[in-house]
């Protein structure tokens, strides 16, 4: 697989500070259940990386020391890592919000039959990956079958309160190289299609810009589409998009505990400013608060400030 990773480290990006820290963005593990072709992180079946039970430890120290106030599980399908739903129950216990980063057909996985109903007790908010409202569309990106189980999964969390009194976003990503639709446009054309379809209800539609890093980033190489994805980035800059940027509030730890400054940083291999090496997060301790310390900045930065921006939490801008 041909690495963007070498032609994203230079780049003339604009400074970035971090402001107050917020949240802890937790990736535990690349194991998937799936292979989706717009993955950044490159996660599948075979993967074998996940976070053990001390680095979870180590995490909610952290997140009960810092104060911090989210705890956002990403992966991989975080819900496999064997650690998953004790580091959920732990952290709602401190009072902290917890999001499930879900591709939603893990909660069709055997031994996960009782997954939908544990994370409606514990009160977690899900952001749901569905890369559109058409079966053809999901099915392009993730693998035949998918669509299906994805509204099955659906129809589960609406039983379970999800959409209504539970939070449950979905996210879209574009199927090739190019930016998001407006997100509150896109919005109203899947409250239309997933409600008249399906009976389908969700909170909010997040956005976001697929970054070209890891499978993503080797398909537009292979395809020769890499310079020309680059050159729509940078030409659908938006300076308005640099003050919410979601790195300058939140941390990113990997499975195996270090810190970046956000997830994309973490599959780029690029640490912290704060230090000459790779910062883990049992020193996190030593200096809780970050903020007015540098951020590392790379080309693929330019894809969360395109257009209407792009982070974990949808578009920025309006």
């Amino acid at each position: 697989m041909r690495d963007t990773r070498p032609l994203l480290l230079e780049s003339d990006f604009p400074p970035v500070q971090r402001a107050a820290l917020e949240a802890l963005q937790v990736n535990l593990g690349y194991l998937c259940n799936l292979s989706c072709v717009h993955c950044h992180v490159n996660a599948g079946p075979d993967r074998t990386e996940l976070m053990d039970r001390e680095t979870v430890d180590q995490v909610l120290t952290v997140l009960d020391a810092a104060e911090v106030n989210t705890l956002d599980l990403t992966g991989g399908a975080p819900e496999l890592n064997p650690h998953f739903r004790y580091m959920v129950a732990e952290a709602r216990k401190l009072g902290v919000r917890v999001i499930d980063r879900c591709n939603l057909t893990v909660l069709l996985e055997a031994g996960q039959e009782d997954l939908a109903e544990f994370l409606a007790d514990q009160g977690v908010e899900i952001s749901a990956s569905l890369p559109c409202y058409l079966r053809e569309n999901v099915e392009s990106q993730r693998g035949k079958g998918v669509f299906h189980d994805s509204i099955v999964a659906l129809r589960r969390l609406n039983d379970l309160g999800y959409g209504d009194a539970l939070v449950l976003n979905l996210v879209y990503n574009p199927v090739g190289p190019v930016l998001p639709p407006p997100q509150q446009e896109l919005e109203m054309d899947y409250r239309r299609e997933l409600q008249e379809r399906f009976d389908i209800r969700f909170n909010q539609l997040l956005t976001i810009t697929n970054m070209p890093i890891s499978r993503f980033g080797s398909v537009l190489l292979a395809q020769g589409q890499y310079t020309d994805y680059m050159h729509l980035l940078r030409e659908n800059f938006s300076q308005a998009n640099m003050d919410t940027l979601m790195c300058r509030s939140l941390l990113s730890i990997d499975w195996q505990g270090y810190v970046y400054d956000c997830d994309f940083n973490q599959m780029l291999d690029l640490p912290v400013l704060t230090s000459d090496r790779h910062r883990h997060i049992s020193e996190v301790l030593q200096n809780a608060t970050l903020s007015g310390s540098a951020i590392a900045t790379g080309e693929h930065c330019y894809g969360c400030t395109a257009g209407q921006g792009s982070s974990c939490g949808g578009a920025l801008g309006a």
